[in-house]
């Protein structure tokens, strides 16, 4: 995904963050390149193998 960007002055008093998402990126300013990770964390023990459970009934 290419973007186009055009730089212009930007004047930030105040940001106040209330939540923040499994993923998110909060950004001011510039940023010559922006590169993001992520990872499944879930321990092995709360993993649940078994048979599968129909989500809506025949």
């Amino acid at each position: 995904m290419n973007f186009e960007v055009y730089n212009r002055d930007i004047s930030v008093g105040n940001i106040r963050v209330i939540g923040v998402s499994s993923s998110a990126l909060l950004m001011v300013g510039d940023a010559q390149t922006i590169q993001l990770a992520s990872v499944f964390d879930t321990p092995a023990e709360s993993l649940i193998i078994g048979p599968s459970v129909p989500l809506a009934p025949k």
